[in-house]
């Protein structure tokens, strides 16, 4: 029971990693809130978390509005009176576009989950986490956000400006109680790619040169067991980590 007794939030959490690291969570001890956009999904997960014997309540947010991230917050501390752990896992992808072809529609959109969400949500943590005295990020980000041939333009830029973040905040809290690290995994098996509109064929073909060196595919419980670890307390002296998990991908 590494979290026995922790209480985390995880975004994204009806499927995929996000699903896999909340269910871990709960196994491991925590009490979960299972937030997506995708109401019935979340409460499909978070249902099987309590017929497994875990704790978890379902919450529907949308991450790019700052209301709905107030209220998972808000319902979060109602429910368990505090939080321990928020764990950044919601994004979408771009189409692969070149900044050459991408549009501000595009580029407002992927920045506003995976970057400008990120962001509120740990402002909001961090405040919490400093009247505790204590908490842990940890931020889903990606391989894309350490290297620049793995997806488009905007995607790529979002996932480095979470990298940024995440060892900007690690820096300036480190004597607060409060840590943050990020994961990057590389090529996991999720449904990310249902979130991908209009894809550029140029943006794709260049990509597929960097995909091609990829060694495997990871599965959402490889990437689950890296965020428990960060999530516990065997991870009290990393901080301002963004760490790879993608099977020797970016090494090439």
């Amino acid at each position: 029971m590494r979290l026995k007794d922790k209480v985390a939030i995880v975004t994204g959490a009806a499927s995929g990693m996000g699903k896999a690291i909340a269910e871990l969570y709960a196994k491991e001890g925590a009490k979960v809130v299972v937030s997506d956009f995708n109401e019935e999904g979340a409460k499909a997960v978070a249902d099987s978390i309590k017929q497994q014997g875990g704790t978890a309540i379902a919450n529907r947010t949308n991450v790019a509005e700052l209301n709905e991230l107030e209220h998972l917050f808000q319902e979060t501390k109602s429910a368990f009176g505090r939080l321990d752990i928020l764990v950044n896992n919601a994004g979408i992808m771009d189409g692969m576009e070149p900044v050459g072809e991408i549009s501000d529609e595009k580029w407002d959109r992927v920045f506003a989950v995976n970057t400008t969400g990120v962001m509120r949500a740990m402002r909001i943590a961090v405040n919490l986490f400093q009247e505790q005295g204590n908490g842990v990020i940890v931020n889903n980000i990606s391989a894309g956000g350490l290297r620049g041939a793995r997806a488009g333009a905007a995607y790529t830029a979002s996932k480095h400006a979470v990298t940024g973040l995440t060892k900007n905040t690690a820096y300036m809290y480190a004597q607060s109680g409060i840590r943050c690290n990020g994961i990057a995994p590389g090529g996991v098996e999720t449904n990310i790619g249902s979130t991908m509109t209009n894809i550029s064929e140029f943006g794709m073909g260049r990509q597929m040169t960097g995909s091609n060196t990829m060694p495997r595919v990871g599965q959402p419980d490889e990437i689950a067991q890296l965020a428990l670890f960060l999530g516990s307390d065997e991870s009290s002296f990393v901080n301002g980590q963004v760490i790879a998990a993608d099977a020797g991908w970016i090494a090439y």
